[in-house]
């Protein structure tokens, strides 16, 4: 297993900050004003302590509506967009669900609590790992990180109610497709590295997929293959 960064285990020990309640409650008054309407999106963004998902350094911006910088030279999704995603995936609770790129485990968590399992996987084996400790930390047990290549999809825990996806891809993979269930949703940023890139909502149907643009975005690009260090 990799070893904890400095100050991640001194966070994951800590007592909520004394106004932590209070600034979940304006991130979630923030997220209300610009649209997020679902309340079950709402109360899960409001359980999930997004400070447990950061570097000790960007504490005091946990619950700013802004990405972050995370281990392995990723980045953590800003509150707005994992809430515009989580009810675009209009998940229930008995769903299966697949989340390509972890990252911190931030959005992992807030969709655990909005449905019933979540398989997440990550290229890097720590980020994985710091997933799985923050999921524990949390008591969250319907939530599963591994390490693994996102292009493969995870066939051997399918097929998939949902599936999002955390970086950009050029097109969506047969792979995916496959893992996906007749009726079920796909969501992923779509573009090239550099370029203007869209959130699109997939559907699955008997013999198509359609495409719903959601909002225009920009993250990295999802590169294939495991990490051979980190």
């Amino acid at each position: 297993m990799a070893g904890t960064p400095p100050g991640e285990e001194q966070t994951m020990r800590s007592s909520a900050l004394p106004d932590e309640a209070e600034a979940r409650a304006a991130l979630v008054l923030s997220l209300r004003r610009q649209g997020v309407g679902a309340r079950d999106v709402l109360s899960a963004i409001e359980r999930v302590p997004r400070r447990l998902f950061l570097p000790a350094r960007h504490h005091s911006l946990a619950y700013e509506d802004v990405t972050l910088p995370i281990e392995c030279g990723q980045t953590v999704s800003s509150p707005s967009l994992v809430a515009f995603t989580a009810q675009a995936l209009d998940v229930s609770p008995e769903h299966a669900l697949l989340e390509i790129g972890t990252g911190s485990g931030y959005q992992s968590a807030v969709l655990a609590h909005l449905t019933e399992r979540v398989e997440t996987v990550d290229r890097f084996a720590t980020l994985a790992d710091l997933a799985r400790r923050r999921f524990a930390a949390l008591k969250l047990d319907n939530v599963t990180a591994r390490q693994g290549d996102g292009f493969e999809g995870l066939k051997q825990k399918g097929p998939f109610d949902r599936i999002v996806v955390t970086a950009a891809i050029p097109s969506v993979p047969d792979n995916w497709v496959q893992q996906l269930k007749p009726g079920g949703i796909l969501i992923a940023p779509v573009g090239q590295s550099m370029q203007p890139q869209s959130l699109i909502r997939f559907v699955k149907t008997e013999s198509v997929m359609t495409a719903e643009t959601l909002m225009p975005v920009r993250t990295v690009m999802l590169q294939p293959g495991v990490a051979q260090r980190l």
